[in-house]
């Protein structure tokens, strides 16, 4: 499986992004995909998860409510909107494929390049 994360970009606080995870392989719709981030400076992190069925969604505490990830198996694609953006959320943005829908990036098979997201004040 071959993941290549896109829809990073500058926006200002308060507004809003959609990123893409787009798959290839034939099996992606057997695989839990997760989104992370990695701020300068900062570890990696968890921030959202799904299986996939779609029907197994988690959050981190710092997103929920503002993060909303989904997935399209026809088209081999995870999203991940993003509303009420705030400079903390700055950060490049990786998803991963895994066998199981966990928080723990050490679980994940695979993993996109990165796309970056910079939210302004």
């Amino acid at each position: 499986v071959q993941l290549q994360a896109s829809g990073g970009g500058l926006v200002q606080a308060g507004g809003s992004l959609r990123l893409s995870c787009a798959a290839s392989g034939r099996t992606f719709s057997r695989y839990a995909v997760g989104w992370f981030r990695q701020a300068p400076g900062k570890e990696r992190e968890f921030v959202s998860l799904i299986g996939w069925s779609g029907f197994s969604i988690s959050y981190a505490d710092s997103v929920k409510g503002r993060f909303t990830t989904s997935r399209d198996n026809a088209k081999n694609t995870v999203y991940l909107q993003m509303n009420s953006l705030n400079p903390e959320d700055t950060a490049v943005y990786y998803c991963a494929a895994g066998r199981i829908p966990t928080m723990n990036p050490a679980e994940y098979d695979y993993w996109g390049q990165g796309t970056l997201v910079t939210v302004s004040s």
